[in-house]
């Protein structure tokens, strides 16, 4: 017990750690005195708890004050994804183009989000986003809100409250979190029907459910699973003149959605927004930040009846997204009108489509620099990225991976650090080794990149070109 009070006296005020960290940090006083009563409070339970030796008073000011300056460092930071997932849910899916971010810094401050510069009266929200998407999918209107979650909902609450909504049993999808098709179908008020196997489904098992309540058929993508083997679905086309013919509105929820036809690029499953238009879709949804390549969001598209209901129902207002994302978005869909430019300017779509031809040099020089610079040892080899966040789920795209030797660390703690650093990198591992997939590293971020894994693998930080003996580069075609 004596020891523990002693422990305790050693622990610095609130005003000497503040004093500490002013000298080397550039936030507001009042968040450091924040920080430090929190980091204060931990070491105090730590010592209650036994768990902190103790130290000087020096020596404890040195590290609670280290632990404070780490600890208001910002909640999102710059990462490096080294993943080859290109969508990567956990590190914000598709990075934005250049003209997207320049697109949404001009409109932080003030900007005509809901103005008309001609007339300055009230406008509607989303006319530029919707005029482009009008272009580029053939449909007759559109409106866009926070996610295609939240475009799925809102649509069902628009048009189909208290009626019966007819949906294949092989797509009822749960898609990551709570997104549980069923249970989006029930807050929307929408009454689910079921029909065919979860394998197969026909033509006529849609036609016998229609009953006087049914308002609408769904067709929805499957996103991060494939059925395959005995198998059989409907498609839009076939379910279009049943929908015509029975006075019913043919929904499709996309999931990812796309804008640009990937089967161009050798990559098939993900068909454009607008061919769902031109098959009969009365409403489509799909996200805008998945193969769009743009800010989060929900884009809903179809014909001019159905999309004002759902614009003016009361849950579109709820779900709406602000000023940044509509410049962005807006942004994002211009590069659009040029497919070449689109696939050549937003870089999850660069990414995606990237061939392997292009990202094995840019590996093997990568490696070399770590080999040479940083003394790691290092192994180049064919792998697989993927394009992550459900879309093309069973696709692998062809790649070129760095194994790196994480040294005595080992693969785990080596992670852990590089997470923990500025910039944060995220890798794989694979057998106790880190993996880099360069598919989804900015070419600006190579150097950074280096310098990280050197850091953390306990390479040299000074530049060694051919200091001997050099571990030796295995290069695998």
């Amino acid at each position: 017990m004596h020891e523990m009070k002693n422990t305790l006296t050693s622990l610095p005020s609130v005003n000497d750690v503040v004093e500490a960290v002013l000298l080397r940090a550039s936030e507001s006083r009042a968040l450091i005195v924040l920080r430090a009563r929190e980091v204060i409070e931990a070491h105090r339970a730590g010592i209650m708890a036994g768990a902190m030796q103790r130290m000087g008073k020096a020596e404890t000011l040195a590290q609670i004050a280290g632990d404070v300056t780490a600890a208001l460092a910002p909640g999102l930071r710059r990462v490096i994804n080294a993943t080859g997932v290109v969508l990567h849910t956990g590190l914000g899916r598709a990075p934005l183009a250049d003209e997207a971010i320049a697109a949404l810094v001009a409109a932080a401050r003030f900007c005509n989000v809901q103005a008309d510069l001609d007339e300055g009266m009230r406008s509607l929200r989303e006319a530029h986003t919707e005029s482009l998407l009008c272009h580029l999918t053939g449909c007759e209107a559109a409106t866009i809100v926070n996610n295609n979650a939240g475009a799925t909902l809102v649509t069902l609450a628009a048009i189909a409250k208290g009626r019966e909504v007819i949906v294949s049993r092989g797509e009822l999808v749960e898609i990551g979190g709570s997104y549980r098709i069923p249970e989006v179908m029930a807050q929307s008020g929408a009454v689910l029907v079921e029909v065919g196997c979860t394998n197969r489904t026909h033509l006529r098992d849609y036609e016998a459910a229609i009953t006087e309540q049914t308002v609408a058929i769904m067709k929805v993508h499957t996103s991060n699973y494939a059925i395959q083997g005995f198998t059989s679905s409907v498609s839009l086309e076939e379910l279009s003149p049943l929908a015509s013919t029975r006075d019913l509105i043919l929904v499709h929820d996309m999931g990812s959605g796309s804008l640009i036809d990937f089967a161009a690029h050798g990559l098939g499953g993900e068909p454009p927004a607008g061919l769902s238009i031109q098959q009969g879709a009365h409403v489509v949804t799909f996200s805008g930040d998945k193969l769009v390549g743009g800010p989060q969001a929900g884009l809903i598209i179809g014909s001019r009846a159905l999309i004002e209901r759902i614009r003016s129902h009361p849950l579109a207002r709820a779900l709406r997204v602000d000023k940044l994302v509509l410049a962005s978005l807006e942004a994002t869909l211009r590069l659009m009108l040029d497919p070449q430019e689109a696939v050549s300017r937003i870089p999850a779509l660069r990414m995606i489509t990237a061939q392997n031809s292009d990202l094995q040099p840019r590996a093997k020089r990568l490696a070399l620099r770590l080999r040479r610079r940083y003394h790691l040892e290092t192994r180049v080899s064919p792998g697989a990225s993927r394009a992550g966040s459900g879309a093309f789920p069973v696709l692998d795209l062809p790649t070129t991976l760095i194994e790196v030797d994480p040294g005595p660390l080992g693969a785990t703690e080596a992670a852990r650090r590089l997470r923990q650093g500025s910039p944060s990198v995220f890798v794989r591992i694979t057998n106790d080794r880190l993996i880099v997939d360069v598919r989804t590293v900015f070419p600006e971020e190579e150097r950074d990149l280096a310098a990280a894994l050197g850091e953390v693998a306990g390479g040299s930080s000074r530049a060694l070109e051919d200091a001997a003996p050099q571990p030796r580069m295995e290069i695998q075609d």
